[in-house]
């Protein structure tokens, strides 16, 4: 994988001729760094262009966008941050990643951070507070722990007779890991569902957890959120349903390749947002001056033929209540 890349997502830029180079050089640079890959961002890494685009800031026209995709090699962020300092680039946008936010903030007080967070930002210490950020950070906070609950929830409704809950984390994303564990252990309590955790942080840790969770007899799965296994989905979904587990998802890309259903954070719309907040910066206002963004479009989706391929009926109150069901 290219340390750097300067693409549109779909396959990569063209070679520019010199006078357009030379002009590219001057245009501020914004670093764009994901957890996940160019594939399974490339919606999410679209949205976020839309945002610049509402500020007036056009990817390859008044402004480059550099794209660093970590693929959950979460080590590499130390390196690639020092890199982008030493650099000046314009600003570093993190629209999706906790770990990557912690590490820019870490790296750097004075260039511009655009960030999105599941965990609360001034607990995380990127912030002073959500309505004066201060300091070099702002962005958007998209709820995760605040939504367990529902979540849980949702998956004991569809699966009445599951007590036995596996609950998937990345250990490799502390903070997300540690605050999901923390809000789904209370949900369960609150249930009366027994859980039972598996770690992942690679394609092979995720066929291993699956053993486990198979070896364990859990009845259902909970995946926690984490960008690595977004990229990882269609890996999750197949091994659910060779497995015949119900699982329940933090965003749609998981159902729309297979999965039995989500509920969280319309993600898109936050790396929107983010991007509008890049805009703003490069057209002058401070991050200190601009209030983080508490998401809060929320979409529930569930994939009836892969309910039905697992022998479950799902009820009629679920389907009113669902924003989309895919058939």
């Amino acid at each position: 994988m290219k340390r750097r890349e300067f693409i549109s997502l779909a396959g990569g830029a063209a070679a520019c001729p010199l006078a357009a180079r030379a002009q590219q050089s001057t245009m501020p640079v914004i670093a764009f760094v994901d957890a996940t890959s160019a594939v399974a961002s490339a919606r999410w890494a679209a949205a976020f262009r839309n945002g610049l685009k509402e500020t007036g800031y056009t990817e390859g026209r008044n402004a480059a966008v550099e794209y660093h995709w970590l693929e959950g090699q979460y080590d590499r962020l130390p390196a690639l941050m020092a890199e982008l300092v030493g650099r000046r680039v314009a600003v570093i946008a993190t629209p999706g990643s906790t770990p990557a936010a912690l590490a820019a903030k870490a790296a750097t007080t004075t260039i511009p951070i655009v960030f999105g967070v599941a965990e609360d930002p001034v607990k995380l210490g990127l912030v002073a507070s959500l309505a004066r950020p201060g300091g070099n950070a702002t962005g958007i906070n998209f709820f995760v722990s605040e939504v367990v609950l529902k979540r849980l929830g949702l998956l004991r409704d569809l699966v009445p007779g599951a007590i036995r809950i596996a609950v998937m984390i990345n250990p490799g994303n502390a903070a997300t890991a540690e605050a999901t564990l923390r809000e789904v252990q209370k949900a369960a309590d609150a249930l009366g569902l027994q859980i039972h955790v598996v770690n992942a942080s690679t394609s092979d840790e995720i066929n291993a957890a699956f053993a486990t969770i198979s070896h364990e007899r859990a009845e259902a799965l909970f995946l926690g959120p984490d960008a690595f296994f977004n990229s990882r989905r269609v890996q999750l979904v197949t091994l659910s349903a060779r497995d015949r587990i119900p699982t329940v998802y933090g965003t749609r890309d998981y159902v729309e390749v297979g999965g039995l259903m989500s509920y969280g954070t319309n993600i898109t719309d936050s790396f929107s947002q983010a991007g509008v907040y890049v805009g703003k910066i490069l057209n002058g206002t401070k991050p200190a001056e601009l209030p983080v963004i508490q998401s809060t479009k929320f979409e529930f989706v569930i994939n009836l033929q892969t309910a039905k391929a697992l022998s479950l009926d799902v009820p009629s109150g679920l389907l009113l209540a669902a924003d989309e069901v895919i058939e």
